[in-house]
């Protein structure tokens, strides 16, 4: 498990107070041993020199008993300043010692070569450390000159061991001050390694939550410290990114949701030739089966024409549009164009359907020749025979023939020129509905009846069903008349002479059908899309009467949408065509 950052924190300061904390105890403590072993030698010169005084005052021994005299002084001082006291001749004999019997101080070397009396008699004052080769023990020696006739020096000696016990006491202090110096930086770090630890802790917690995707602002106090102006900064960096992402996130789904309600198909793609951004429209256009994001464009649109303007705008050039025909759809036609991307390469490819403009401006081309023949044909007839009429020997019954003639033609531009301005008002709304409950049987009835004398001519047989019920529905009756009538004219105009036209209305699921069934040659399946178009004509060669005017569906289907209806062709499985109106 790896440790916490306020573990590494505590024990990097705990590594950094332990040995500085040690260093300062054993310098404390040296410096309490110099300055101890200072007092003590200073103290011991002290009591040398009050010893050569107290020896300058005392009288010369007589007789030959001087080292009985001077060792019992000895003795006595050394009880006094507890130290051992050496008295010494002036030829380095010793006098006295305190430390020795009387009989044995005869016996002691000569100390003349004694560091510490060489050093007194050479300054004034002589201090050794050394081994006692009397006593075997180390010792601190310090000798003063003494103005006595018979006492040339007094030396006053400490056992360094005796310093050492002095020493103890500071040694075990220190040891415990140490200790206690070394709990309070251990308590002190761990209290301030907790508190910064707890920050970096918070700080990493947001670190982790940005990280994650979550960049609502903190709302920590980071501090004035030098770790809260980083923390600051870096939140305050974050905290642009996510305005910024945020704007980005913004334009995008604006940007998105232009695309996708565009009916153009936009395709753009990268400097490397991947599509990074296509819409609903361009892979409905294309017939792509999904969105070719993330692809190249080469293996996404599988078009020659399509690829060479990406290619042309992607080398800067801007190609000419081009028109097309869409993969797997040959009966729709696509404008398409490509632009080179200036900012960091790429291209833009819109893709406009212009099936139905194509499609509306062949439905105007056919209308204005269908009717200008249809127009043509009746005022080609009037003409002629108005030319006919104006010959000087045109007979009476002539004449009547050819006036019957105009006056029919007539007629039939009439009805042509009435059906245009009606298609015309149907197509503006201009003919309000008359809702009514009104009897389908009657109503059918009164259509076969408008068209019985061309039912008659043509010894066609009219068979109209009403299922029960379907008797009565709600319609303008007058609107839904012309609608059934035109329906029912155009069967008696392709029915077999002798043939039988079937008019039927049946009610399901609160729907109303209306239908008119012929014995016909029927509509080819490449023709029903069109059926209902003004003047379009399924055959031209298909027997048809010369009076009607062509626009009969049209109206109907505009009738019957009037209605909020529906109106369809399809071909009979046993021969014919059927119209179905649906209320």
């Amino acid at each position: 498990m790896r440790p916490s950052f306020r573990s590494k924190l505590f024990l990097a300061a705990l590594a950094t107070a332990v040995p500085a904390l040690i260093v300062a105890g054993l310098l404390f403590a040296d410096s309490m041993r110099a300055q101890t072993d200072e007092r003590i030698e200073a103290t011991l010169v002290a009591e040398a020199r009050l010893a050569a005084d107290l020896l300058a005052r005392t009288p010369p021994a007589a007789g030959g008993a001087l080292v009985a005299v001077f060792d019992e002084e000895a003795d006595r001082m050394g009880g006094l300043l507890d130290a051992r006291v050496t008295l010494i001749g002036p030829d380095g004999r010793v006098l006295g010692d305190s430390s020795e019997p009387a009989d044995a101080v005869a016996a002691m070397e000569n100390h003349a070569t004694r560091p510490e009396l060489i050093e007194a008699r050479a300054r004034g004052l002589g201090v050794a450390r050394r081994h006692s080769g009397t006593l075997d023990i180390e010792m601190l020696y310090v000798a003063l000159p003494v103005q006595h006739p018979q006492i040339a020096f007094v030396r006053l000696a400490l056992p360094l061991s005796s310093i050492g016990q002095q020493l103890r006491p500071i040694a075990r202090a220190t040891l415990v001050a140490l200790a206690l110096a070394l709990a309070g930086a251990g308590f002190i770090a761990w209290l301030i390694s907790g508190r910064i630890g707890a920050r970096v802790a918070a700080i990493a917690a947001v670190a982790r939550r940005y990280a994650a995707g979550d960049l609502r602002p903190s709302g920590l106090d980071f501090g004035d410290d030098e770790l809260g102006v980083v923390a600051r900064a870096l939140d305050a960096a974050v905290q642009e990114v996510a305005r910024r992402l945020e704007e980005l996130d913004r334009d995008h789904a604006q940007m998105e949701a232009m695309l996708w309600g565009m009916i153009e198909g936009v395709i753009v793609v990268d400097g490397a030739g991947r599509v990074r951004l296509a819409n609903e429209a361009a892979r409905g256009i294309l017939r792509l089966d999904a969105l070719p994001v993330g692809r190249h464009y080469l293996e996404a649109i599988r078009h020659p024409g399509v690829s060479d303007l990406i290619s042309a705008a992607l080398g800067g050039r801007v190609p000419d549009a081009l028109q097309l025909t869409p993969p797997r759809d040959p009966s729709r036609t696509v404008a398409a164009r490509a632009a080179p991307v200036a900012a960091g390469g790429g291209a833009v490819l819109v893709l406009h359907d212009i099936t139905d403009l194509r499609r509306a401006d062949q439905i105007r081309r056919d209308f204005v020749a269908n009717i200008s023949h249809e127009l043509r044909t009746p005022l080609t007839a009037i003409r002629g025979y108005i030319e006919a009429l104006a010959e000087p020997d045109t007979s009476a019954d002539d004449r009547r023939r050819f006036l019957d003639i105009v006056a029919r033609h007539a007629r039939r531009m009439e009805r042509l020129v009435n059906d245009l301005l009606r298609l015309a008002r149907l197509e503006g709304g201009q003919e309000p509905l008359v809702l009514s409950t009104i009897d389908l049987r009657s109503l059918l009835d009164g259509v076969v009846v408008d068209v019985a004398r061309e039912v008659e001519a043509r010894h066609l047989h009219v068979d109209v069903r009403v299922a029960e019920g379907a008797r009565t529905v709600r319609a303008d009756a007058a609107k839904l008349h012309d609608a059934i009538r035109n329906l029912l004219a155009n069967a008696v105009t392709y029915s077999p002479d002798g043939g039988t036209i079937t008019l039927e209305a049946a009610a399901a699921d609160g729907r109303v059908t209306i239908a008119v069934c012929d014995e016909g040659p029927g509509i080819p399946d490449a023709d029903l899309p069109r059926i209902f178009e003004r003047f379009y004509r399924v055959d031209k060669s298909r027997a048809r009467d010369p009076g009607g005017t062509g626009l009969g569906l049209a109206i109907a289907k505009h009738l019957v949408g009037l209605h909020g209806g529906e109106i369809r062709a399809e071909n009979r499985a046993e021969g014919g065509a059927k119209f179905t109106i649906t209320l």
